[in-house]
């Protein structure tokens, strides 16, 4: 393994994360229905989560209050979930160390080893190119 690839945690952990954690900051979630973003988000809302929209184009989604960014949420968030190009991710994860998340899960496709080794070097659990909903399928009952 190269030492600058990250790993992914064991599905136990992953089994753990989707269990245990319920306050989710959804950044780059869209309004738009037709977007993946929005279908994964409903379906954990569905699910018992606490969603929270993170996108500065947008002033409400899913019922909830949009945020411009992670820093403008106002209290604890446990779990940061990623729909962003993997180009666009190392500023949030700045953002997520900055608020003290818990987990920084980034969907399929967005995959980024620096930021995600960044992130689990400031203590920050990192699931990467994993779908939020096809775990929370497997694990969430």
């Amino acid at each position: 393994m190269n030492s600058q690839e990250y790993q992914n945690p064991p599905d136990d952990q992953i089994k753990e994360i989707v269990q245990k954690y319920k306050k989710v900051a959804v950044v780059g979630l869209s309004s738009d229905q037709a977007r993946p973003s929005n279908a994964v988000a409903k379906y954990l809302q569905g699910e018992g989560f606490k969603i929270i929209p993170v996108n500065p184009n947008e002033t409400e989604i899913l019922g909830e209050k949009a945020y411009p960014n992670l820093s403008a949420i106002p209290g604890k968030v446990e779990i940061v979930d990623i729909f962003r190009r993997p180009e666009q991710v190392p500023p949030i994860i700045d953002e997520a160390i900055k608020i003290k998340a818990l987990v920084v899960w980034m969907q399929e496709g967005v995959i980024n080893h620096p930021a995600a080794l960044k992130a689990s070097q400031n203590g920050i659990i990192v699931v990467m190119d994993r779908c939020m909903l096809k775990e929370c399928r497997k694990f969430c009952d």
